[in-house]
Parts: structure tokens; C-alpha cells; sequence
């Protein structure tokens, strides 16, 4: 291969492997209703970035335009809980984690990012 047409794409290659971050949601997709209409989420994070500086990880769980502040587990790492509100009236109720960080840059302060999960659905069985 030839090193010189090789060159220009490095940055891109490397830059790509920095933001790989993975949700595993731990919930199970249906709960049963209960009386005060907050149920308990659980997430898993991962992060290949070998720049994110973990001790500045602010985990939220949102719910249409909410926002509910995620705290980690005791004793495991790298998964967080919180609960989100359902009406009585619903069914169900979709949401999503959002983990806002900062990463370490070459020269600079450190910077902030943001990582999203996929949008899950918890449906409320009576």
C-alpha cells in the first residue's frame, strides 16, 4: 500500500474510533402499573473514547421535553438508575439517556460532548 495516498485519511480514521458509545437499557420493556406512576429505568454506558474524562459524566433520562437526572449504581460500574413519570391515563411512554461529558483535547481545555441512546418504549401493563 502506498503510505503517501494512506496519509489524508488518518485524522478521519482516528477521529472515528473516539466516539463509539453503546446504551444496554437494563429495564425490561413493560412494568406493571403502580400507584405512584414512576417507574424505574437502568442504563449501561460504554465508551471506546479514550479521551472522556468519567468523572464529568451528567447522565439524564428524558421523556418527551423532560429531563430526569440519572445516578450511578452503588457498587457497579457504569450504569446509572432513575425513574420516569407516566400518566395514569397512558399506556405507555417512550424515552431515551442522554450522558453529556467532557473529553480530553490535544492543547486545549477539555471540551464537552454529548452521547444519545436509541429511544426505548416502556409500555405499563395493569
Amino acid at each position: 500500500m502506498n503510505l503517501k495516498k494512506f496519509l489524508p485519511f488518518l485524522p478521519v480514521i482516528l477521529l472515528a474510533g473516539c466516539t463509539t458509545a453503546s446504551f444496554t437499557r437494563m429495564t425490561p420493556s413493560q412494568q406493571p402499573r403502580n400507584a405512584n406512576n414512576v417507574y424505574p429505568v437502568e442504563v449501561a454506558f460504554n465508551s471506546a473514547q479514550q479521551s472522556l474524562r468519567w468523572d464529568s459524566i451528567q447522565p439524564h433520562v428524558l421523556v418527551g421535553d423532560q429531563s430526569f437526572p440519572l445516578r450511578p449504581v452503588p457498587m457497579v460500574k457504569n450504569r446509572w438508575e432513575g425513574v420516569v413519570p407516566v400518566p395514569p391515563s397512558a399506556g405507555q411512554t417512550t424515552y431515551r439517556f442522554k450522558f453529556d461529558y467532557l473529553y480530553n483535547n490535544f492543547g486545549t481545555e477539555p471540551k464537552p460532548d454529548s452521547a444519545w441512546s436509541s429511544v426505548y418504549t416502556l409500555k405499563i401493563v395493569e
